[in-house]
């Protein structure tokens, strides 16, 4: 038994001893582990700090690299914008009700665009055009006359002075500017696409209140020719143009909008033809059409236009659908009305998308002036009727292409009018 109580005394020494080594020895391994959690710990700081320093350098850098120099800082205010297109044309038609030998053609176009902004208030745009003439209907060039070199017209050419007070809502253009007014559907009903006017316009932009309607008014003053004395028929001649419509926008981004327009071309009764003497683009005229005897208006035009537009989505598509309709009140004939109706479906806008449209439109002799409407419709001018089919593909981002198919009537017989157009078309 005292043996026993020996051994168990020994052994509860022993175990003391150790427990009493063990916890020296904990006591150091928790030291030597806060000692590296410190070094770790401060290879980190250094590691994020010289991070930081690298950063500092390749944004500095960067900067360096981007920042443009003060001397070519003007460049920054420049913008170039153009499009090329490229177009087969065949046109049938008859003449007195008989039918005229069919015409193939091939033609192109081709408009660069600069745009300067000046300041906060004030921009500039410039754009060069091709064309086979003057003609202020057309930028298209026939390829033909064995390789000749072709031409190049100041298309636009005008100052655009936006108050920035008006936060967007006033625009003032000066010079050879885009079409200021607003075309429903972009129908061609009165304006050509390619009539830039020259002389000075205004838009207005004027939110309804407690309505959510926006009351937009358009007007301007444009020379058709400049005064330069002579004789009455070939002194200067003007057009007036005021423009007012309401555009209500839907909750579903559906939207509605109807207005009135006005233009007087007020001073031109007994005046030669404003841009040629032998051609009477489908107006009333008196004269030969000949050197010794030159077209000569015999009417004034005072044209009002009423229009309207309605946006919706159908089939889950984007859908137009759009109405015009003119009136001469200074006519001198009974042909003095035109209307036209037609629809737009889908958009070609992102690559494979594609889009359909059509409208029709009867446009007496002397509803407009025939210079300025579509000169694709009947082979230019006025006093036709008939059916526009259209279709566009987007190929590729900038890369689009169209076929336009006129089936109509011209002239007082009515004879035949056929003419198809496909397109393709660059922009940048």
């Amino acid at each position: 038994m005292k043996h026993g109580i020996v051994i168990m005394a020994a052994i509860c020494c022993i175990s003391i001893c150790a427990i009493s080594v063990r916890a020296d020895e904990m006591a150091d391994l928790k030291q030597q582990i806060a000692e590296l959690q410190q070094k770790v710990a401060a290879v980190e700081a250094k590691q994020t700090q010289q991070q930081v320093q690298v950063d500092e350098r390749i944004t500095k850098l960067a900067e360096k690299q981007s920042s443009v120099p003060d001397s070519l800082k003007w460049a920054e205010k420049i913008k170039f914008s153009g499009d090329f297109r490229y177009r087969h044309e065949s046109i049938n038609s008859q003449s007195s009700g008989t039918e005229q030998a069919g015409r193939n053609s091939n033609r192109f176009r081709a408009r660069i665009g600069i745009g300067v902004k000046i300041n906060e208030d004030w921009d500039l745009g410039f754009r060069l055009a091709t064309g086979s003439s003057a003609d202020p209907s057309s930028t298209n060039q026939s390829l033909d006359n064995g390789f000749a070199k072709k031409s190049v017209w100041i298309d636009q050419a005008y100052f655009d002075w936006h108050p920035k007070q008006y936060e967007k809502r006033l625009n003032i253009y000066g010079g050879k500017m885009p079409n200021p007014f607003y075309r429903a559907g972009n129908n061609q009903l009165v304006w050509d696409d390619d009539v830039n006017p020259e002389g000075i316009a205004a838009k207005y932009v004027m939110p309804l209140p407690g309505t959510g309607n926006n009351l937009y008014i358009n007007g301007g003053g444009f020379w058709l020719r400049a005064d330069e004395g002579g004789t009455a028929s070939t002194s200067g001649a003007s057009v007036f143009g005021i423009q007012s419509y309401v555009k209500h926008d839907f909750e579903n981004k559906n939207y509605m909008l109807g207005g009135l327009s006005y233009y007087t071309f007020g001073n031109i009764e007994g005046k030669n033809g404003l841009y040629s003497t032998t051609s009477k683009y489908g107006n009333t005229m008196t004269g030969a059409g000949t050197t010794a005897s030159p077209y000569k208006y015999s009417m004034n035009y005072n044209v009002l236009e009423a229009f309207g537009e309605y946006g919706f989505k159908f089939a889950d598509k984007p859908t137009t659908v759009y109405g015009s309709y003119v009136k001469n009140l200074e006519a001198a004939t009974s042909k003095s009305t035109g209307w036209l109706i037609g629809t737009t479906f889908n958009k070609a806008k992102e690559p494979k998308s594609w889009e359909l449209g059509y409208n029709y439109r009867n446009l007496q002799a002397d509803a407009v002036l025939g210079l300025l409407t579509d000169s694709d419709f009947v082979g230019g001018g006025t006093n036709g009727k008939g059916h526009c089919f259209s279709g566009k593909y987007q190929f590729t981002r900038n890369i689009q292409g169209g076929l336009t198919y006129y089936l109509s009537q011209k002239g007082d017989a009515g004879d035949a009018y056929r003419r198809l157009m496909a397109d393709i078309i660059f922009k940048f």
